[in-house]
């Protein structure tokens, strides 16, 4: 292997990483939604997923081709994670094609000519028209669209010639006796398996170094003694391309990476473990005779089969195991989970918003449920716990518009602009409703500081408008999560009730008031907490209007939401009738 062997090698790692790189971008940009709609739809169950990926790299015969697609699917927001796993896998049983259809050629000139008729189906044979049709849609294409296909073929284009080049430059490797003969010194099976890995890490194909296997068999060297623990090894140094691929992409890329290595890694000890434990057993036979070309075929074969039906069940520890390996960063939160790379596909950015948001409304659901308990019954560390939801809400905000704002208004859709547009209105909505959490915490403070007691007949009915709140805010938050038109339109009808409730517990108040049974202090508190409470639900009433007028009318003409929501609900005075019911007051003991 000469200098310009390693010249070459460098080049080719540098266009295949561009290629990735540019081939993931421009996804990212053109293809978003629909591409992941589609991944996402073939890859609903596991099966599926399986199929696809073992269809594929029988198809292209090359499970490293495929598995860098996953990894620049997982890195563009395109594809899941666990979407990844069973696609992988069945990568990995699609390969053995290879091995057969080398097979073939051993077999007389009908096997040789259908081999040489399925060399129009590898990445070598139609990459080059794969190429040419990127290069015309780019320069003639009259819409974005179609350029940004042009783009994305060019990109897998150029990923394919720095794979090929980086294979081309090691190529000589496979010719040097030397080299193959390495393959034979190792009689220990974990030698063996140490062999094929670092030659198919080397050459980065799994299928020729089991090409380079089956020829050797000619010789009648190679014994299965010698080429299980080898074939094992190979299994385990094709994973390299992966992971050189995934350099510089997402952590959820890196870990589709670390998925096919601990794959092929863990079934290698588990296949080699289970065949010498056997072998130990029962004494096969077979073990000192030759192996010819189907023999490798086999074994190769049966390896990544047994593999996938031990580790399939376990896919999702698999997973785990991934995110083990690759670590979120330290130091990091729930606030940090926007990553503005994903800002090229606007969908993308909006679906990770949206899971944002979602985040952001469960701390504001647990601000109001700790302050409203501390007006009974006071706990410091409940208040410290409810100032620093308060600090995370802001932090949300802040996060998720700035990140919104930053998406370019000529690279999103009407519809994706009017989720942008009722995201930044409910940011700011629940937001407010974890400051007057805060408000209603420095009430608490002051009830314990002043040692002021309410009578029962304040405190139960008080009880009563803070039950009716909690679950305005049940309502709320839960028609945010799920979008849900029907869930919203039960706010209204309730937050009237909670203004009647105000109302009237001011209204009592002063009549307490004038009576002597309560204080002008006990009134600018209970006056506070009233208010407070009232602005919660009207945050809330906020955030219904905005998801039905949103999903509705498409448009957030809010200053009148309430008469239409009158109008066009004929079930609103049902529903105003059952909360007034639910949450009635008891007759005033005046």
């Amino acid at each position: 292997m000469s200098v310009f062997n390693i010249l070459n090698l460098i080049c080719g790692l540098a266009l295949f990483l561009f290629g990735m790189n540019f081939m993931g971008d421009t996804l990212k940009k053109s293809a978003g939604n629909k591409l992941k709609t589609f991944l996402g739809r073939i890859t609903s169950n596991p099966i599926k997923g399986f199929l696809l990926g073992m269809g594929v790299t029988a198809v292209i015969q090359s499970s490293s081709a495929t598995t860098v697609m996953i990894v620049g699917f997982v890195n563009s927001g395109t594809m899941m994670l666990s979407q990844a796993i069973s696609v992988i896998m069945g990568a990995n049983v699609g390969t053995t094609v290879t091995s057969w259809l080398t097979g073939l050629s051993g077999i007389g000139e009908g096997g040789a000519t259908a081999v040489s008729f399925l060399q129009w189906l590898k990445p070598s044979s139609f990459v080059p028209i794969l190429a040419l049709v990127g290069v015309l849609l780019y320069m003639l294409g009259k819409n974005a669209q179609r350029r940004n296909i042009g783009l994305i073929l060019l990109g897998f284009s150029v990923l394919m010639v720095g794979m090929d080049m980086m294979s081309e430059a090691v190529k000589p490797l496979s010719e040097n006796e030397a080299f193959k003969s390495v393959l034979l010194w190792f009689e220990n099976p974990l030698f063996g398996v140490l062999a094929g890995m670092v030659m198919t890490a080397i050459i980065q194909s799994s299928s020729a170094s089991v090409g380079i296997l089956q020829s050797l068999t000619v010789t009648g060297a190679i014994t299965f003694g010698n080429a299980v623990p080898i074939l094992l090894g190979q299994n385990i140094g094709t994973c390299v391309t992966a992971l050189i691929s995934s350099i510089g992409t997402s952590r959820n890329a890196k870990r589709t990476a670390f998925v096919h290595f601990y794959f092929n890694a863990i079934g290698v000890v588990v296949f080699l473990g289970l065949f010498y434990l056997f072998d130990f057993i029962v004494g096969f036979p077979f073990m000192g005779d030759s192996i010819d070309m189907w023999g490798i075929a086999i074994v190769h074969t049966v390896f990544n089969i047994v593999s996938v039906l031990v580790l399939a069940p376990f896919s999702k520890l698999l997973e785990k195991l991934v995110c083990l390996t690759v670590r979120d960063k330290k130091g990091t939160d729930e606030t940090e989970l926007l990553d503005e790379r994903l800002l090229a596909t606007p969908s993308v950015a909006i679906d990770k918003s949206v899971q944002a948001v979602c985040k952001m409304a469960d701390a504001v659901k647990e601000s109001f449920s700790l302050s409203s308990g501390l007006l009974y019954d006071y706990d410091t560390q409940s208040a410290e716990k409810v100032r620093e939801l308060e600090v995370m809400a802001d932090k949300y905000e802040d996060m998720i518009g700035s990140y919104l704002l930053k998406l370019s208004p000529e690279s999103v859709l009407a519809k994706e602009n009017m989720e942008i547009t009722k995201l930044l209105h409910l940011i700011g909505d629940l937001e407010r409703i974890s400051d007057h959490a805060v408000n209603i915490v420095e009430s608490a403070e002051e009830i314990r500081d002043k040692k002021i007691t309410f009578s029962d007949e304040t405190r139960d009915e008080l009880e009563v408008m803070s039950r009716a709140v909690g679950e305005v805010i049940d309502i709320a938050l839960s028609a945010l999560v799920s979008n849900d038109i029907e869930e919203a339109q039960r706010v209204e009808p309730l937050e009237q009730v909670i203004d009647g409730l105000r109302e009237e517990l001011k209204r009592r108040h002063i009549m307490r008031l004038q009576k002597s049974k309560s204080t002008v202090e006990h009134g600018f508190i209970l006056s506070d907490i009233l208010t407070n409470y009232e602005r919660i639900a009207d945050h809330c009433s906020n955030v219904a209007g905005c998801i039905i007028e949103i999903s509705k009318n498409k448009t957030l003409q809010m200053h009148s939401y309430t008469d239409r929501i009158r109008e066009s609900d004929k079930s609103f005075d049902e529903r105003y009738m059952q909360f007034s019911q639910k949450y009635s007051l008891r007759d005033a003991q005046i």
